[in-house]
């Protein structure tokens, strides 16, 4: 029982990794589909219309974003592991200059006297606890053990299935038609979608739920409103 307890909470832990790239994945996505709803709203535009402009941003916007998280999760992958192999050369071929490097590190932490020898030492005797020290307090850099690959889907997916949500009433409405008020429906249901990524924001980032719920609402309504206006005037300059 333990042991299958144990994991779920690994699988879990695994999901959770990801879950920066899934609600920021999230919050784009519904705020530029909804922008593309609110815009072609206030244009005017046919339903049929809508739902083309609205699924073209979606899939292209969401292709982009994907590769632009993966090449660069990708970038700082391949300048760690670039870094981390000087200082392998140098723990190689400049032991005595690494050693002077760790002891200025460790002293400036305010250790001293045989202690601070007792920690160079032993640090110094595994080659690569030494590198991952320089890496980390000389560099100020640490290995992500998240893929690129990964972080790239977990960004795709959650782009697409929130930033779906605008659209849903519309392909509803466009395959069973009923006298529904599609953009009030598509608002609320976007409203909801924000105020869960946005709770969910509040825990990756380990602030205010209440905050982050406003910061994303906010941002969703503040995007709607100029796409809207924008929409209404082009429409009218160009009767």
């Amino acid at each position: 029982m333990e042991s299958e307890i144990h994991l779920e909470n690994t699988r879990f832990g695994k999901l959770q990794e990801y879950l920066r790239e899934f609600v920021y994945g999230g919050i784009d996505g519904a705020v530029t589909t909804f922008a593309v709803v609110a815009g072609g709203y206030g244009a005017n535009l046919d339903a049929g219309i809508l739902i083309i402009l609205g699924f073209a941003n979606l899939l292209a916007d969401g292709f982009s974003m994907s590769v632009g998280a993966y090449l660069s999760a990708k970038s700082e992958k391949d300048n760690y592991d670039k870094h981390e192999k000087i200082e392998y050369w140098e723990v190689e071929n400049l032991p005595e200059v690494e050693r002077s490097e760790i002891e200025d590190i460790y002293r400036a932490k305010g250790f001293k006297g045989d202690l601070l020898q007792k920690i160079v030492d032993h640090i110094c005797s595994d080659k690569d606890l030494w590198v991952a020290e320089m890496m980390k307090d000389e560099l100020g850099m640490m290995r992500d053990s998240k893929s690129p690959f990964k972080i790239g889907l977990a960004t795709l997916i959650s782009f697409v299935l929130v930033g779906l949500i605008p659209l849903l009433v519309y392909l509803w409405d466009f395959f069973f038609p009923s006298e529904i008020n599609t953009f009030l429906w598509t608002s609320i249901l976007t409203g909801l979608a924000f105020l869960i990524v946005g709770w969910l924001k509040g825990i990756v980032n380990q602030t205010s739920a209440l905050r982050s719920i406003l910061e994303t609402v906010g941002l969703g309504l503040l995007a709607a409103v100029v796409a809207f206006y924008v929409g209404d005037i082009l429409e009218q300059f160009f009767k």
